[in-house]
């Protein structure tokens, strides 16, 4: 049985790819779960149409994600915290912090976009990759500084 994928289905094919299938798996799985249709030359057509609207979505996308990035390279963010001896912190600077920075800026920023090997734990200047699209990733400048010691 020949079917037109609605979305991405692991180890078969990814959205709009024609694919062949056995008739149970295609009649009992990918049907009802409305993953596939069936390839007829209607479905193929309204598929075709689809994949041009993808396609202009993806481009305007990750224009904007460029601009993004192009805003995001020019900020730079600094978090005051307290730190023990050898400049390391009472707790850390987690993607959470910099996406609620962002945030204070202007910038809504997802969590998960912000990509930190680890928490940050040490007082200094760090650059951290902010992943917007498939192939578009920023830099931010993140700056960790002591805070002041009341006296």
């Amino acid at each position: 049985m020949e079917v037109i994928l609605k979305e991405d289905v692991p180890k078969l094919g990814s959205r709009g790819d024609v694919v062949r299938v056995a008739e149970g798996y295609g009649r009992n799985f990918l049907l009802p779960k409305k993953l596939a249709i069936e390839a007829t030359a209607t479905n193929k057509s309204v598929i075709e149409q689809m994949k041009a609207a993808s396609v202009r979505r993806t481009q305007k996308d990750k224009a904007d994600a460029e601009s993004l990035a192009g805003q995001l390279s020019a900020v730079t963010i600094t978090f005051h915290r307290r730190s023990g001896e050898h400049e390391q912190l009472f707790g850390s600077v987690t993607s959470s912090d910099v996406a609620a920075e962002l945030e204070k800026k202007g910038f809504t920023i997802d969590r998960r976009k912000i990509h930190l090997d680890e928490p940050i734990k040490t007082v200094g200047q760090f650059k951290v990759p902010v992943r917007l699209f498939r192939d578009v990733t920023a830099q931010i400048a993140v700056e960790v500084q002591k805070e002041a010691e009341p006296e």
